[in-house]
């Protein structure tokens, strides 16, 4: 299997040779096999890195989640090349000024994305192509695996309202697509414009997951740390617009979820009669480093999937959450009031969720919130022409 990046620098490497690059890359944007991005391009003396560009958590993928990066000068071999953060203390941070593009004449972006709308590569993506099409410059996506598979589609797209640095445009939140086609489609359906190109990979099957792969796991980010936390983000995620810890500060992150108000077996019990495909929830009981109930010991569970075919991790977040605020909505559960990705106007679950449909039905039936996982027969339709495997 070759990755984009593998392509760009064999086979299609006319594409950058003689001209200005910048790159937007972070930790894992490396080979397939092992070589990092920056320290490839910078190395070789017949290409012309002007500018590097760093996502949320930064290039070095170190920062915490809505934590500001600083911008810096970054020491490669004989050169000094300014690094602009794009993820800093205010929404106008999070998009390249005018000036950063001065230097550069394509835009080569390399992010592992995880399959999920809240992940917020694919929206610095999406602002990148918007600054380089009001400064003609091109934009060469190279492109890397959905490691959720692409195939399967959950959640259905936000309301008008509720777009958010977790999702600028309407999309499902388990979207099915690799960044290089989800760049593709909101481009084109969204009528941005930018000069794009997406380098293709070569041997990746839409129906693989990234265990399928060969390819070894390089955190994207600092709390994603596994294949396994991937594929439940999608639910654990809305996990953030709670009080409940989504294990931020354990080994573990998204794979464990807790509270101190919480008792494991009752939870579990209640769990279990929901039938959800592919998953189990085991006991566990954990104390967070940092963030939500830093130092306090949280009971809750240990998700584990059994079967990622027919796991649907959207449907089991929003199942496990309705179960906690039936178990708990008068014994400690609340919902997160703080600002979240720069929006302080609307509750955090409504912008994972795209709309306050979920937060304003919680007391009702889990049928009526079940429906929110199925995504609309438009929405797969029109993604269609932007998928390349």
């Amino acid at each position: 299997m070759k990755l984009g990046i593998d392509i760009i620098l064999s086979e299609q490497r006319p594409l950058i040779e003689g001209k200005r690059l910048g790159v937007l890359a972070h930790e894992a944007s490396v080979t397939s096999d092992g070589r990092h991005l920056v320290d490839t391009l910078l190395s070789d003396k017949g290409l012309n890195v002007t500018t590097l560009f760093g996502p949320e958590h930064g290039i070095a993928s170190k920062a915490q989640d809505m934590e500001p990066v600083r911008s810096y000068s970054y020491q490669g071999g004989d050169r000094a090349v300014p690094v602009y953060s794009l993820y800093g203390n205010d929404l106008d941070s999070l998009s390249p000024k005018d000036e950063m593009l001065g230097d550069v004449d394509v835009l080569l972006i390399d992010l592992q994305d995880i399959g999920s709308r809240y992940y917020t590569f694919i929206w610095t993506t999406v602002l990148c192509l918007k600054a380089c099409r009001k400064n003609n410059k091109k934009v060469i996506i190279l492109d890397r695996p959905n490691p959720l598979n692409g195939v399967d589609v959950e959640g259905a797209l936000q309301e008008k309202g509720f777009e958010s640095f977790v999702g600028l445009y309407p999309m499902p939140v388990r979207h099915g697509m690799t960044i290089g086609e989800a760049a593709l489609y909101i481009n084109e359906e969204h009528k941005i414009d930018c000069d794009l190109q997406v380098i293709q990979m070569q041997g990746w099957r839409r129906n693989r997951f990234w265990r399928d792969t060969g390819l070894k796991w390089i955190d994207p980010s600092p709390n994603m740390r596994s294949f396994n936390a991937a594929l439940l983000y999608p639910g654990m995620c809305l996990i953030e617009g709670t009080n409940i810890s989504e294990g931020r500060g354990t080994d573990t992150p998204f794979e464990i979820v807790g509270a101190p108000y919480m008792s494991s077996e009752e939870l579990i019990a209640e769990f279990d009669k929901l039938g959800l495909p592919g998953v189990k929830a085991a006991p566990t009981a954990f104390i967070p480093m940092r963030q939500k109930w830093a130092g306090r010991m949280c009971n809750g569970v240990r998700f584990m999937i059994t079967d990622e075919a027919v796991f649907k991790p959207y449907l089991t977040g929003l199942a496990f959450i309705w179960t906690v605020n039936r178990l708990y909505k008068d014994k400690g559960f609340e919902w997160r009031t703080a600002p979240y990705e720069f929006v302080g106007d609307k509750p955090a679950i409504d912008l994972l969720t795209g709309s306050s449909y979920f937060r304003q039905n919680i007391d009702n039936d889990l049928g009526l919130i079940a429906g929110l996982s199925t995504p609309s027969t438009e929405s797969l339709e029109k993604r269609q022409d932007a998928l390349l495997y």
